[in-house]
């Protein structure tokens, strides 16, 4: 598969600061802020290493398809699919809540 095929998707989602395509082999593919981020995305493979040991009792589904690692300016999406780890960073758009 080519990285762009890999990344067909990633490059028009609003917002994106940057992405990372990974499998258990390592980076196959950066852009933006995530760029070469080796460092990132060995974080984010052990934090969806370790959800995936949630496992519900005799079910044999993946435990989760998407996470999400929300800071104070950015948000992490992660998404699980075909033994591969798709990130992509984003602006954290979260509004304040409204008082009555």
């Amino acid at each position: 598969m080519t990285a762009a095929a890999l990344t067909a998707g990633l490059e028009r989602i609003p917002d994106q600061l940057g992405y990372l395509v990974i499998s258990e082999d390592g980076v196959l593919a950066s852009a933006g802020e995530l760029e070469n981020d080796e460092h990132t995305a060995g974080v984010i493979m052990q934090m969806v290493r370790t959800a995936c040991r949630f496992r519900l009792s005799g079910s044999s589904d993946a435990p989760f398809k998407r996470m999400s690692v929300i800071l104070e300016d950015f948000v992490y999406a992660v998404t699980v699919s075909g033994h591969k780890v798709f990130v992509v960073k984003r602006h954290n758009n979260q509004h304040d809540p409204i008082s009555v």
